[in-house]
């Protein structure tokens, strides 16, 4: 969910958006997808598969409009075979698809080229963000009123670090008995967070729906309900004497615009300790969690045995109800990764965590399957305010659409426990 005009804007120059290792995403491609990989961890004795689909929106209003996600898998960074990187990058705004490529690039790269990566990742995480976010403001793009989400992993051995800047998520799947939870690993940045509402209006910002700033609705009434109910027009961000730039999120890089009235690049940084309850995560853009929560990702995922086939069955599913309930759909982009042959699998405790109690599963419309499962919750919130890194706090606990292959049901394996 990006700026109020961005999503819809015509003439996007060609994209060259993909991963590090230059699996190019073409210019108005349907579906990209990518084969399944496999990469080692070899300090903690297991391994990664994982596979990648992008999938360009459907916009009848603009036929040419780019896909404007990207994506980037880099492994063994510093040639450290420990250390492997998933990001992805939903880009808005007339120059958004330069914005996301322009970030995967850089982000990975200063990542690549910082000496005290695997001292301190969560220094590094951060500076690496603010200063993609400095050098995309100098860089000839214009990002005035353009600019990209980002959710990106990091995986350090058996520990994930987690940095999300806007509203695409990550979520990992927990075995607990003999189901399988969804955990989310990152909080969308929305003006329906009560923190990051009043850290926004504290700079500035008019904190409005579309109804509302259009005097369709009183602006007086401060309270939007939550994503799953009000979803359809949600609080977004507005200058005080204009209608601009209607940003849906309150954290992005680039936006230099929106960044006078709150909207910051400073991640929020996640970390993750990886036992033999961790079965697999999902890195994946807005257009998935439009509508599908995580529990409801989780569960497909789990009906195949093929990640491939589990990407497409995600990206098919979040099409069908995006064209059920508008005339368009975003840009979806997945990064599914399975945890394989972690020591002592299928042992220990069943929930993978410890002690405190399970957050309900969210999906931003109320029509799609919430879970409210009871468990252990290893979620902590590590937040970067200010690039003041000591506050952090280290808890491990349609035949009018493109064609789109989507595995039949006939396919489904379900995930072994």
């Amino acid at each position: 969910m990006g700026c109020v005009n961005g999503k819809c804007c015509n003439g996007y120059p060609p994209s060259s958006g993909g991963d590090s290792r230059d699996y190019s995403l073409h210019a108005k491609h349907i579906l990209t997808q990518r084969s399944l990989e496999k990469v080692p961890v070899p300090s903690h004795n297991f391994h990664l598969e994982y596979s990648v689909l992008t999938q360009r929106g459907y916009y009848p209003d603009s036929p040419d409009k780019e896909n404007q996600d990207s994506f980037c898998v880099k492994t063994q960074i510093q040639g450290n075979p420990n250390i492997h990187f998933f990001g992805v990058f939903d880009g808005h705004g007339q120059f958004g698809t330069q914005c996301s490529n322009f970030v995967k690039d850089r982000l990975v790269e200063k990542l690549a080229d910082d000496p005290a990566l695997a001292d301190d990742p969560l220094r590094a995480f951060n500076s690496a963000f603010l200063d993609t976010n400095s050098e995309l403001h100098n860089s000839g793009i214009d990002d005035s009123m353009s600019g990209t989400t980002a959710i990106a992993v990091l995986v350090i051995g058996d520990t994930l670090f987690v940095a999300n800047v806007g509203d695409s998520r990550a979520v990992v799947a927990v075995k607990d008995g003999n189901s399988i939870v969804a955990q989310d690993m990152s909080l969308d940045q929305t003006p329906f967070r009560k923190d990051e509402y009043e850290r926004v209006k504290l700079s500035g910002a008019r904190v409005l729906s579309v109804d509302q700033v259009e005097g369709l609705k009183d602006p007086n009434i401060q309270a939007w309900g939550d994503e799953e109910s009000d979803g359809g027009d949600p609080p977004r961000l507005w200058v005080q004497n204009g209608m601009y730039p209607g940003t849906a999120f309150t954290r992005s890089v680039g936006d230099s615009t929106a960044e006078k009235i709150g909207v910051v690049a400073d991640p929020e940084i996640s970390v993750f300790q990886l036992t033999a309850n961790h079965l697999f995560f999902v890195v994946a853009s807005d257009g998935v969690f439009e509508f599908l929560s995580s529990q409801a990702v989780v569960n497909t995922v789990a009906r195949y045995t093929d990640p491939q086939d589990a990407c497409a069955a995600i990206a098919g599913e979040s099409y069908k109800i995006w064209l059920e309930h508008e005339n368009r759909t975003d840009d979806i982009t997945i990064i599914l990764v399975h945890i394989k042959g972690f020591p002592n699998s299928g042992a220990g405790t069943t929930d993978g965590s410890s002690g405190t109690s399970l957050r309900p599963t969210r999906s931003r419309r109320g029509n799609s399957e919430i879970s409210t499962a009871s468990g252990s919750e290893f979620y902590c919130s590590l937040r970067s305010e200010s690039s003041d890194l000591h506050s952090f706090q280290h808890v491990v606990s349609t035949n009018r659409s493109p064609a789109l292959v989507v595995p039949s049901p006939a396919h489904q394996m379900p995930l072994e426990l």
